[in-house]
């Protein structure tokens, strides 16, 4: 059957437009769907995601659209909403892959409120809320999913969830949240047949670990991580791609390490 706009699955990708957003909306533009491509402010980045996108598209029916919002922000995340069902019809999954670390790293002893509120926002609040959206709008409307399996919902969250930096407290405590989050929407949405999963990346070559390189590179060569190397967007997005292709049908709720095996108990 050829692929129209009409059953070409949308999915919505919260900070796409770099990072591993971006890996994540190239997996799913060779996938053959549609991605509205979430952004907070840098617009270059994400049209370049899109145009990447594009040439990665296996489809005519396929459309990446780049979407600002902040998704700290209430009245942003209804326009994302809002914006995505206007520009596609539709929306199949959500991604709630955006998320920031602290501007300083700061022992928690002496680590800000201020920080601490702006990462709770973003990290956990946000992708929260937006699922709540989301959910509501499946719930009310109960359109048809154009997704083999029905509508899906993914929450990338961080190895940090489990394992503590006592310079990135509010990040740890963030994705320790968001970790519960999963829980509690796989929880709520099961019998609705909306799946959800849970995305644990481990220790990622992106922006946010670009300072610290030097230090993991050390670490990575002593075997910190079993698999010796930097976990890339690509590897999160080839996740991303498999959960939304169907392969986990009877797995909601699944936590899925995408980490080189950090999380082995070893020794």
């Amino acid at each position: 059957m050829t692929a129209t706009p009409e059953t070409t699955p949308v999915i919505l990708v919260t900070g796409a437009g770099r990072g591993l957003g971006r890996g994540i909306a190239l997996q799913l533009a060779e996938q053959g769907h549609s991605v509205a491509i979430n952004y907070a402010g840098n617009r270059a980045a994400a049209e370049e995601t899109a145009e990447l996108c594009r040439k990665a598209a296996v489809s005519p029916a396929q459309r990446f659209v780049p979407v600002q919002a902040d998704i700290s922000s209430a009245v942003d995340r209804q326009r994302l909403l809002d914006e995505t069902l206007a520009a596609f019809g539709r929306v199949d999954a959500l991604v709630n892959n955006a998320g920031v670390a602290p501007k300083v790293r700061a022992d928690i002893t002496e680590a800000s409120v201020e920080s601490f509120e702006e990462i709770i926002r973003t990290n956990l609040q946000g992708p929260y809320f937006l699922t709540q959206l989301v959910a509501r709008h499946w719930l009310g409307a109960k359109p048809s999913p154009a997704l083999k399996g029905g509508f899906k919902i993914i929450f990338v969250t961080s190895i940090s969830a489990d394992t503590a930096s006592i310079a990135r407290g509010d990040y740890c405590i963030s994705k320790a949240g968001l970790a519960m989050a999963a829980q509690l929407w796989a929880t709520r949405l099961a019998a609705e047949g909306i799946q959800v999963v849970e995305l644990r990346p481990g220790i990622m070559a992106t922006d946010m670990t670009t300072g610290v390189k030097g230090k993991y590179d050390a670490l990575l060569a002593q075997g910190l991580v079993p698999q010796m190397r930097w976990g890339t967007p690509e590897d999160v997005g080839l996740a991303v791609r498999s959960v939304l292709a169907g392969h986990f049908p009877f797995s909601t709720g699944a936590v899925i390490p995408v980490d080189g095996g950090f999380n082995l108990r070893r020794l």
